[in-house]
């Protein structure tokens, strides 16, 4: 007589080995989430580290285009610190360049009329001040020159303005002409626009036209 196969001991096996691969493939499932970003779609995007090195790349091309001969060392500072101090503040580092466009045509070393320095061109008598509250050490002028400084301390004051005013058009006006000297408006609709800002919107739409929207958390 053919005996039959022992039914009691081969179903456990068979569910701990279907057991093991539930595991496995939910260990790998979450993996894929921890470290990529899905669209609303389902399509896995670019982590976040490849976002802010494909911006960063882009942006020091975009440099290199308008101000060719600066040394490659110096425009990699520039990039790096526009996108990290952009990021910090919740600020779009395309706004941020076009600021540095219209100031100081992104020459670190310019230095105005009324003695603002560097590229976004921070007037000496408030940097100690507006420093202090960034956590940014400033000992003189000079070190206004100094590119990493410079944008760390005009990020901080766009988006200290920012929060003042709600709305980027008279912070922008406060940025040129100072807090005192621009009232908030009832609506960013209503914000008075000045030749500043006008050149500084029309900046940022060109540049907007050139490099990706900033990566969104």
């Amino acid at each position: 007589m053919t005996s039959r196969p022992d039914m009691g001991y081969n179903t456990p096996m068979r569910s701990r080995k279907r057991s093991h691969i539930i595991l496995i493939t939910m260990f790998f499932v979450a993996t894929l989430f921890a470290t990529n970003t899905f669209s609303s779609t389902g399509i896995i995007l670019e982590d976040e580290g490849a976002e802010r090195s494909a911006i960063i790349e882009k942006t020091i091309s975009f440099l290199k285009d308008r101000k060719p001969g600066v040394p490659d060392d110096k425009i990699q500072v520039i990039a790096n610190s526009v996108y990290e101090e952009s990021k910090k503040y919740d600020l779009d580092y395309r706004l941020i360049l076009a600021i540095m466009k219209v100031e100081s045509n992104f020459r670190n070393d310019a230095v105005s009329r009324r003695g603002a320095r560097g590229l976004m061109q921070i007037n000496p008598s408030s940097a100690r001040i507006i420093a202090r509250e960034s956590g940014v050490e400033v000992k003189g002028a000079r070190c206004l020159h100094e590119p990493e400084k410079n944008i760390k301390i005009g990020v901080s004051y766009l988006s200290k303005l920012r929060d003042m005013f709600d709305n980027i058009v008279s912070a922008l006006h406060a940025y040129n002409a100072g807090p005192g000297k621009v009232k908030k408006p009832a609506s960013e609709e209503k914000a008075r626009t000045t030749s500043f800002t006008r050149k500084v919107m029309s900046e940022y739409r060109q540049i907007s036209e050139v490099l990706p929207e900033p990566d969104e958390e």
